[in-house]
């Protein structure tokens, strides 16, 4: 296993898997509090933080499917922030048998084809590359980060997207693997008891695709008050009191 991880704690194996444009620094405030009754495995995806970059297109579900046979993990829950809960619903859909629960933060989902709005604001995003500040001017412009860029850990936001945006530079490319089809249209094969949690500051497409979740049985639906996308790193306590709940009742 080549990708950077952190072991704490100990107990049952909890999983987090962070945002595209962040790392495993995203975890400095939720991790501790899991880990205070489990064991929490934090990990650097594929071309983030101390992992290597990509050299061909990435496979972000076999990723996680190699560290968790590395760590001899028979299952795990796991915690899945924007793009990585899109990789929690596909390794899930995947590897049924190797979950044990899923919580989902603001999820993206594979197949979901983005409003004409969000693709215009990643186009003008983009289109300033290869100017590290405009990126993130223009990134951290959008409602995703209004309330995080207020905070006191507006600085770990722009470190964290600072150093992926070099990180990029490393990378040989850009291209990305999934599992066929789309989990969009496997939605009703997720049996797995699922926690969705998606602040009230939330974009309209992170809105219509947690709607897509909460129409399944199984799936949990909590809406966290004054939170944007970014919400682990400005609302770990009040996430950590439905996640505790939530984990209690996987025992």
């Amino acid at each position: 296993m080549d990708l950077y991880y952190e072991i704490h704690g100990s107990g049952r194996p909890v999983i987090f898997i962070h945002s595209g444009g962040t790392d495993s620094r995203l975890w400095s405030f939720l991790a501790p509090l899991v880990a205070k009754d489990y064991q929490v495995i934090t990990y650097d995806g594929r071309g983030a933080g101390k992992s290597p970059s990509p050299k061909e297109p990435a496979n972000y579900v076999e990723d996680l499917h190699e560290l968790m046979d590395d760590l001899h993990l028979d299952s795990a829950v796991l915690i899945g922030h924007s793009g990585g809960g899109q990789i929690a619903t596909d390794f899930s859909l995947q590897y049924p048998n190797r979950v044990s629960g899923l919580v989902l933060i603001g999820p993206s989902l594979t197949g979901y084809k983005p409003s004409p709005e969000f693709e215009r604001w990643m186009s003008e995003v983009n289109a300033a590359a290869p100017d590290a500040d405009k990126i993130m001017e223009l990134a951290f412009s959008a409602p995703l980060y209004r309330i995080v860029m207020s905070s006191p850990q507006r600085r770990l936001m722009i470190d964290m997207f600072r150093h992926h945006l070099a990180k990029t530079a490393e990378w040989g490319s850009f291209e990305s693997v999934w599992p066929q089809p789309p989990a969009i249209g496997r939605l009703e094969d997720l049996h797995i008891k699922t926690l969705l949690m998606i602040g009230d500051n939330e974009i309209p497409d992170n809105e219509r695709v947690a709607e897509l979740f909460r129409s399944l049985p199984n799936v949990r639906y909590v809406q966290i008050p004054g939170a944007d996308h970014m919400m682990p790193l400005t609302h770990p306590e009040m996430m950590y009191s439905y996640i505790a709940e939530f984990l209690k009742e996987r025992r």
